[in-house]
């Protein structure tokens, strides 16, 4: 019988073996969650680039339109009251008449559903602009193609094609539009230069673009320098006491706070107690800096203590007094830090959606803003309410409108690591 006892160098190497196994598997736990996480990733960025990437092309209709001044109406073509009140709806119909033979009225009404309700609003301004050349003669002239139709052109060679709100005849005309090259597929300039519509062809994130542009620059313009000051404050003057205890542990606290509770604090005060409008980039801003000034401080204050204590030293050596010090040496040692802090605060208020909703920034708005005190919503926002829409063409509006806000917010991320990598100081 063996009675073989282990030696302590044996039971040493068996321990060190059962370590370097356990490490081994911790490393490949590490691993497979950072494959499975860029996975997910990618799979959430093919999903919402398939399904966005339609949007950024449109479908228009080519048409020979007789704009005689007898049919629109107008007696006096100088008269501009006459020319935007015109009825271009009757010859753009007259057009599509005249283009396919119908015999109901049940057909002529399928057939004025080719084209969009804004073909009126676009053969307006291109008579407004310029009468003389327009009036009393047959231009050939493309218009945007309804929602219906364009979604229908764009699944076409999918599996899934989007035929159900067609009917045999609109199917019909639309392939001999095809067969005609009457039909093409051009870049959506619409969306970017038109705000939001009831028609989903119409729909553009310009006003939401401004929107978002105009609260961040309030934003910004207040939370930069009050978090900058606070820190200073905090780091170089304040006492060290309960008091100064008790607002440090409350300025990390509020970085935690859920964002609809400073939606709520916005309303409460900006709006129930000062009397400020709804839904204005004004309101919006200042309620997104009461957010982000918890960041923009704990980075800022994070940014000061990185300064070595010699720089201050050899100021005061100098002769320096303590502001100048701070102002002349502290502030712009640190200010690479300040600024990446500032940044990451600002790319997170851009996401934000539930405070502006608290402050009413979701309504409707089709005019394109033109200040901060002007009616308008967010780009987050209007996400949300395209994604609540039940026509199937605002689901890749909805799509294309998360692709440009995440280009945003890695735009602003990757200028924060360029800033904090090309102003930063290693001591």
């Amino acid at each position: 019988m063996n009675n073989h006892k282990p030696t302590t160098m044996e039971l040493v190497n068996k321990n060190l073996a059962k370590r370097y196994r356990a490490e081994k598997r911790f490393q490949c736990y590490g691993l497979l969650s950072i494959i499975f996480g860029i996975i997910c990733l990618l799979f959430l960025f093919t999903d919402i680039i398939t399904k966005g990437i339609g949007a950024f092309t449109q479908y228009y209709i080519q048409l020979e339109v007789d704009l005689d001044v007898g049919k629109l109406g107008i007696n006096d073509s100088g008269n501009i009251d006459q020319l935007r009140g015109a009825n271009y709806s009757a010859v753009i119909k007259q057009a599509l008449r005249d283009r396919f033979e119908t015999q109901s009225r049940r057909e002529r009404k399928q057939l004025s559903g080719l084209i969009s309700l804004g073909a009126e609003n676009q053969l307006r301004e291109l008579v407004t602009e310029n009468p003389e050349k327009m009036l009393d003669k047959t231009h050939t002239l493309w218009f945007i193609a309804d929602d219906d139709i364009d979604t229908y052109m764009k699944s076409r060679d999918s599996e899934d094609v989007f035929s159900s709100r067609l009917s045999k005849r609109q199917i019909h005309w639309i392939e001999q539009l095809g067969e005609d090259e009457a039909i093409e597929r051009r870049f959506n300039r619409v969306l970017f230069t038109s705000g939001d519509s009831r028609e989903p062809e119409l729909a553009g994130i310009r006003a939401a673009i401004l929107g978002s542009f105009y609260a961040l620059l309030v934003t910004f313009c207040l939370s930069f320098p009050i978090g900058i000051a606070a820190a200073i404050y905090l780091e170089e003057y304040a006492p060290k006491n309960k008091l100064t205890d008790l607002i440090e542990i409350n300025i990390n606290n509020l970085a935690a706070v859920p964002s609809i509770i400073f939606g709520l604090l916005g309303l409460a005060i900006f709006i129930n107690f000062f009397g400020f409008p709804r839904s204005i980039p004004l309101v919006g801003g200042m309620v997104l800096t009461l957010m982000t000034l918890p960041t923009v401080i704990i980075s800022s204050r994070a940014a000061i203590k990185a300064v070595p204590p010699s720089v201050r030293e050899a100021a005061y050596g100098i002769g320096a007094s303590k502001m100048q010090v701070v102002v002349h040496h502290v502030v712009p040692l640190a200010m690479p830090g300040m600024l990446t802090g500032t940044i990451i605060g600002m790319a997170q208020a851009l996401g934000e959606t539930a405070p502006l909703l608290m402050i009413g920034m979701v309504a409707f708005i089709v005019d394109i803003p033109g200040s901060i005190t002007d009616p308008a919503t967010v780009l987050p926002v209007q996400i949300y309410l395209w994604a609540d829409s039940p026509e199937r063409a605002f689901v890749e509006k909805t799509s294309a409108a998360i692709m440009v806000l995440l280009m945003f917010l890695i735009t602003m991320n990757a200028l924060a690591v360029w800033a904090r990598k090309r102003l930063e100081r290693r001591w």
